[in-house]
């Protein structure tokens, strides 16, 4: 018999690391978290963990886990969130994946193929350098001579996927896997999808806040750490909204100002691609967290929308 998941997503800010703890203290539940920066090490301020204190009250798992120097695929994620949510069922608790990185949430949901999901540093560092020497307009290019399909679907700007596709064809003679279509549901679990949302003005301004916030916190010391530790602007860790403006700050690229500004400002326009994600998910219950002033009716309102949906399950 399928175990029960309930997912819970939404853009960032939007506040799933408070309302998904709350659910989780009344529902006797343990959370995953869907989140592709939360999951590193030393990433604490720029990624909104939760706190130490609110990971004391209820569990949580894949935060803190990978060294930020390492790779982490999300056929990995995939692993060792499936790990984790048997753990959590084992103990007759709900697992609860909270988060905004769709394509980890899309690898709990559907049928997900990774077998050409190999890697060849020696051909990545090998782009790179291309890239570096002769740039992106090259090496989408090189793609577009050999998988058209896919320099079609990712723009030349995207250079982390155009080395991606290009180091899959290279190592395994195949395309790289389309995960936006073509998608079949899983079975492994019952599901139950949670979507949470706010007016738009009121999620800009609480973007907005959360930067500041952020910096005031620290994030500057943070990511001057995380350089001293050995990491660069090419590293896939580095590349989350707040460190890769940091550190343009910190090569003397643009000022302070500048990269508050574009923190903010990208940080708006991914909320936005969050939305637009998860909006294709057919089975969402969206949930508009402005609807009530009042929090406590809010979460009252989702978990009674969760447990009628696990007692029909």
């Amino acid at each position: 018999m399928k175990k029960p998941l309930v997912i819970i997503v939404g853009p960032t800010a939007v506040g799933k690391t408070d309302i998904s703890i709350e659910i989780a203290k009344k529902l006797n539940g343990e959370i995953v978290s869907a989140d592709s920066m939360q999951i590193y090490k030393y990433l604490n301020i720029g990624s909104a963990k939760p706190t130490h204190e609110e990971m004391q009250e209820i569990k949580h798992y894949l935060i803190d886990e990978i060294d930020p120097r390492d790779e982490f695929s999300v056929s990995e994620y995939k692993a060792l969130a499936k790990k984790y949510i048997k753990e959590i069922t084992s103990k007759n608790k709900l697992p609860i994946a909270a988060g905004g990185t769709g394509l980890y949430v899309n690898s709990l949901i559907y049928e997900m193929d990774f077998s050409n999901a190999s890697s060849n540093k020696e051909i990545r560092d090998k782009l790179t350098k291309e890239y570096q020497e002769y740039g992106s307009e090259y090496l989408h290019n090189k793609l577009k001579e050999v998988d058209i399909k896919a320099s079609q679907r990712i723009h030349p700007n995207n250079l982390q996927k155009v080395i991606r596709a290009l180091e899959i064809f290279y190592t395994t003679g195949d395309s790289i896997k389309d995960f936006s279509s073509e998608l079949v549901e899983s079975q492994d679990y019952n599901y139950i999808l949670i979507g949470l949302n706010r007016d738009r003005e009121e999620l800009y301004e609480r973007v907005n806040k959360r930067v500041g916030i952020m910096i005031d916190d620290g994030l500057i010391e943070e990511v001057k750490s995380l350089v001293n530790m050995g990491l660069k602007a090419e590293d896939i860790s580095m590349k989350g909204i707040g460190y890769k403006e940091i550190i343009g700050y910190l090569h003397g690229d643009y000022d302070l100002d500048r990269a508050v500004y574009l923190i903010k400002r990208n940080t708006r326009r991914y909320a936005k691609r969050q939305l637009t994600w998860f909006k294709r998910y057919k089975k969402m219950k969206w949930f508009n967290l402005d609807e009530s002033a009042d929090k406590e009716k809010n979460i009252s309102n989702i978990i009674e929308f969760i447990e009628g949906k696990i007692e029909f399950l």
